[in-house]
């Protein structure tokens, strides 16, 4: 299985080909013209290989069982699925904002304004533009967790799940990134035992595995949460 994942691992991280004497290209490698062998020489080509080794690592060490890397492009999301031009991420600023929002110059479509107190930081926001949409449950994680065999129909469904999603301050988006509840808690404390719920109940509404490594630390905080 690890064979297979760094071959496709390599496929995916190969860009088009240089020749082996020149520059590097943006990836940090290049391919050799007489053997067809892609290089990796810096970052962020050589950190992405380590980060999928580690992964591979991390992947047999709990038992987890898939065979493709995630690709965000399988996941189809901000879908407008009832056909009002107005699309998931729409959908949650219109939702979560605590004052009616304001709307772009086109059509009622896409949110401009509104007003917004981001559960995970505490902070408030005016601007669509400075929040994302962030999946309690991240795609990536879900992949790893039982989902890389799901059909496409199933993956964009659990990608748009209105339950799955929170209007939240971009910085804390990125930085938490496709951790779990074991690696990263919400800055703001008072959000912490109902971001732990969500996240462990989505996961057994979905099917996806808890590893023990992750029930365990899921199952400190709740404690700490009964005793409040």
């Amino acid at each position: 299985m690890l064979n297979r994942l760094l071959l496709v691992s390599l496929l995916i991280f190969a860009p088009s080909a240089f020749p082996h004497g020149g520059g590097l290209d943006s990836n940090g490698g290049h391919t050799n013209r007489q053997t067809g062998e892609y290089h990796c020489h810096r970052a962020p080509c050589t950190s992405a290989k380590t980060q999928v080794e580690k992964a591979q690592t991390e992947a047999v060490s709990e038992g987890r069982e898939f065979s493709t890397l995630y690709n965000r492009k399988d996941w189809p999301h901000w879908i407008d699925a009832d056909n009002d031009c107005q699309d998931t991420r729409s959908e949650v600023l219109i939702r979560d904002s605590q004052v009616p929002v304001k709307f772009k110059r086109n059509k009622g479509c896409s949110v401009s304004h509104g007003s917004w107190l981001d559960p995970y930081t505490g902070q408030r926001f005016d601007k669509a533009s400075d929040l994302d949409i962030d999946h309690i449950v991240p795609l990536a994680w879900a992949h790893g967790h039982g989902a890389s065999g799901w059909t496409r129909a199933k993956k964009r469904a659990f990608a748009n799940d209105m339950d799955n999603l929170l209007a939240v301050d971009a910085e804390a988006n990125r930085e938490k990134g496709a951790k779990g509840p074991d690696d990263w808690m919400p800055p703001a404390a008072g959000f912490r035992c109902e971001y732990t719920r969500r996240f462990k109940s989505l996961a057994i509404n979905y099917g996806l595995r808890i590893y023990p490594t992750e029930a365990k630390a899921i199952s400190k905080i709740m404690a700490l949460c009964y005793k409040k």
